[in-house]
């Protein structure tokens, strides 16, 4: 454990950071799976309205550095992937 003042400091800081992160990692994941969850029902709409919502919250992630550039990347194109992929179908 943290002895010193400035060692003390930085361990509260750290922990706050970590709850943030985790929250904001969490709510990515929530809009991620309600993205996947329209496009395996074939809801065409749901999915688009989903992902429109996902997008911006996985490039925010990666703009705090939750999310390292190439996976926040990777995600949206996948997702979105999935979802074109339901219009050209039908």
């Amino acid at each position: 454990m943290a002895i010193h003042p400035s060692a003390i400091k930085r361990a509260k800081q750290n922990e706050k950071r970590r709850v943030r992160s985790l929250h904001f990692e969490s709510t990515v994941k929530s809009s991620v799976k309600k993205v996947r969850e329209a496009i395996e029902e074939k809801d065409i709409e749901g999915a688009r309205k989903a992902l429109l919502k996902a997008i911006p919250l996985i490039q925010k992630g990666c703009s705090k550095g939750i999310f390292h550039k190439n996976t926040s990347a990777r995600k949206i194109s996948r997702l979105t992937q999935a979802a074109n992929s339901l219009k050209s179908a039908k």
